[in-house]
């Protein structure tokens, strides 16, 4: 979802970073995710504070975690399912309400995991169920992009799906000097096609409190 350094040469993007281009100049997209955080670290950082004072009436709040929540090794960043990360979730919903702003839930997106048998293996645990659960009890517009990530992966299949991420050999790509194979992180292409996907939800979603943001795609 974040912005990368230097992207004119550095083949991973993140699929906020693109989405700018899918809107007309009425939607400016500001995005504020950063690589590597977790809802903990991204509340004990002060980053949400930053956000939150911020925010003003009618400003729109996409929140997509979970992949570093599930960091169960890390201290700084690990949040049980269950109550640490549905309540970080909670209050991002709450505190952008009180701003008069509109709050969006998204699950993480699928990783590339995909067994001998060439079967999708879901990584995320409980993360996206509290959140899916989380946008129905709190009535926030939800998009399930771990589901429809894992179609697009599925699309892609086993071997293919591998131009969605970052695989290079050695000196492939000037970008890296040694191999690179990450299943987590997007390449540009990944990243449009993630984009596209978001797009696509905004436009079939019948919450009315989107309505602005349809009127804005281009």
């Amino acid at each position: 979802m974040a912005n990368k350094k230097d992207p004119d040469r550095n083949p991973e993007h993140g699929w906020a970073q693109v989405l700018q281009s899918f809107f007309n100049d009425d939607i400016i997209v500001v995005n504020k995710a950063v690589n590597g955080r977790s809802t903990k670290s991204f509340i004990n950082e002060k980053r949400w504070d930053s956000i939150y004072k911020k925010l003003k009436k009618g400003d729109y709040v996409f929140i997509e975690f979970g992949h570093n929540d599930e960091k169960i090794e890390d201290s700084t960043r690990y949040t049980n399912p269950h109550t640490t990360y549905r309540y970080n979730l909670i209050r991002f919903v709450k505190e952008s309400r009180e701003k008069g702003a509109i709050p969006v839930l998204l699950t993480s997106i699928a990783r590339r995991n995909f067994n001998e048998k060439g079967v999708l293996v879901p990584t995320h645990g409980d993360y996206p169920l509290e959140t899916r659960l989380t946008a129905q009890e709190y009535k926030v517009p939800f998009i399930d992009l771990e589901y429809y990530t894992e179609l697009l992966e599925q699309s892609y299949g086993p071997e293919k799906s591998k131009k969605l991420h970052l695989h290079f050999k050695a000196a492939e790509n000037p970008y890296y000097d040694k191999d690179k194979a990450d299943d987590t992180h997007l390449s540009l292409e990944g990243a449009k096609a993630i984009a596209q996907i978001v797009i696509n939800r905004i436009k079939a979603e019948e919450d009315p409190s989107l309505s602005r943001l349809k009127k804005g795609i281009k």
